[in-house]
C-alpha cells in the first residue's frame, strides 16, 4: 500500500449514448513511488489534512465477483440516454433516500474525498491496475481515464477505514459475465479449476507483493458474484457446495483458516417468490450458512425503480443506480465488521 502512492485513474463510459467528459470535482493525490514503505499518513473522510501517523500492519480485504464487483453505477452521466441523470451519484447524493449518508463521499469544496487510509489495487485488464486512495472510479471501464463509476468497493471501504486505525488495502478482482460453475470454480469441487480463480488468487498476491516490506494481515473476502451462475439451470443445485470450497480453498491458499467471509446477495430487481432468481438466492444462502465466520447479506431493499435509474435496460447491472451499488457496499461493510468484533 504505502510503497505505491501514484494513482492511475482510468475508467470510461458504461452508456455508450453518454458523451465523454471529465468527471466532475475529482481531488487526487499523487506523488513518487518510494524505495521502502514508510509510515502512512491518515486522512480520514471528515478531516481536511492528515491527522497522524503510524505503520500497519495493513488490514488487507479481498473484494471479487463478476460485473456488479466491477461496478456498474454511474457517476455522474447525465445525458438523454442516460436517462437526464436520473439514480446517477451526484443526483443521488441530492434527491435519494440515502443522500444524507452519501453525502461524506464529497468534501467541503464539492470534490470527491480521497481516502488516504483506504487504498485500493484493481487490475482492469492486461497489465492496468488501478491505484491509490479510495473515492470514485475504481472499476471495469478505463479506457477514458475518467472517474464516472463505481462499484460496491466505495461503500464498503468507508465503512471498514472508519473502523480500524491501521491502514486498510482492498485487493478488487472481478470479471464480467463469470460463473462460479466454471469460471471461478474451486480446486476443491473437482473437475477443471476456473481460470478466474486462478487469476484472481494470482492478481492478490501480485497486490499483496507490493506492499513490499509492510506488514499485513488478510483480515477479510466479500464477495459479490452470481448472475451467471443463476442463468445457468445446471449450476443452481451445486452453487451452495461450490460457494463453501471457494471459501475453503481460499482460507487455505492464503492460510486464512478463519478468514471472515461477506456473501452479497444477488438481489437485482428487488425480491421475487419463484423462479431462478428465488433458487439461486436460497443457494447463497444456504452455502453462506455452511460457512463458519461468514454472513450473509440481504440487497433486495436497495434496488431502486428503474425510472429513476441512468440505464434503465439494465436490470442485470441494478441499472447503474448509483445508490444501489453504495448500499450494497454500504451493507457489506457493516456486516463484515460484525465478524471482526
Amino acid at each position: 500500500m504505502a510503497t505505491k502512492t501514484a494513482i492511475v485513474v482510468m475508467a470510461a463510459c458504461l452508456l455508450a449514448a453518454a458523451a465523454a467528459h471529465a468527471a466532475q470535482g475529482l481531488s487526487v493525490k499523487t506523488g513518487a513511488k518510494p524505495e521502502k514503505a514508510p509510515a502512512i499518513a491518515i486522512t480520514k473522510a471528515d478531516a481536511g489534512k492528515p491527522r497522524t501517523e503510524f505503520k500497519g500492519p495493513v488490514k488487507v480485504f479481498i473484494l471479487a465477483g463478476q460485473s456488479n464487483m466491477e461496478g456498474q453505477g454511474s457517476v455522474d452521466h447525465d445525458d438523454e440516454g442516460a436517462n437526464g441523470g436520473k439514480g446517477n451519484l451526484v443526483w443521488s447524493m441530492k434527491h435519494s433516500k440515502s443522500a444524507e449518508k452519501m453525502k461524506k463521499l464529497k468534501n467541503e469544496k464539492g470534490e470527491w474525498v480521497v481516502r488516504d487510509d483506504v487504498q485500493i489495487s484493481f487490475k482492469v485488464g492486461g497489465d492496468k491496475v488501478l491505484k491509490g486512495g479510495l473515492t470514485v472510479g475504481y472499476t471495469g471501464y478505463a479506457a477514458d481515464g475518467s472517474r464516472r463509476h463505481m462499484g460496491p468497493e466505495l461503500g464498503f471501504g468507508f465503512v471498514l477505514g472508519d473502523f480500524y486505525q491501521e491502514p486498510v488495502f482492498l485487493i478488487k478482482t472481478a470479471w464480467g459475465g463469470k460463473s462460479l460453475f466454471v469460471d471461478f470454480r474451486p480446486p476443491s469441487s473437482g473437475g477443471q479449476v476456473g481460470p478466474c480463480y486462478t487469476k484472481m488468487v494470482e492478481e492478490v498476491r501480485a497486490a499483496l507483493a507490493d506492499l513490499g516490506d509492510q506488514k499485513y494481515e488478510i483480515a477479510g473476502f466479500y464477495w459479490q458474484q452470481g448472475y451467471n451462475d443463476m442463468v445457468t439451470a445446471p449450476a443452481i443445485p451445486e452453487y451452495a457446495q461450490n460457494l463453501v470450497n471457494l471459501v475453503k480453498d481460499l482460507r487455505k491458499e492464503f492460510n486464512v483458516p478463519n478468514m471472515p467471509v461477506v456473501v452479497g446477495e444477488l438481489g437485482n430487481e428487488g425480491p421475487v417468490t419463484e423462479g431462478a432468481m428465488f433458487e439461486f438466492r436460497k443457494a447463497q444462502e444456504e452455502g453462506t450458512k455452511q460457512i463458519k465466520n461468514a454472513l450473509f447479506i440481504k440487497t433486495t431493499d436497495f434496488a431502486r425503480p428503474a425510472e429513476l435509474s441512468p440505464c434503465p435496460t439494465h436490470g442485470h447491472h441494478w441499472f447503474a443506480n448509483a445508490e444501489s451499488y453504495f448500499l450494497i457496499g454500504d451493507a457489506a461493510g457493516v456486516g463484515m465488521k460484525s465478524l471482526l468484533k
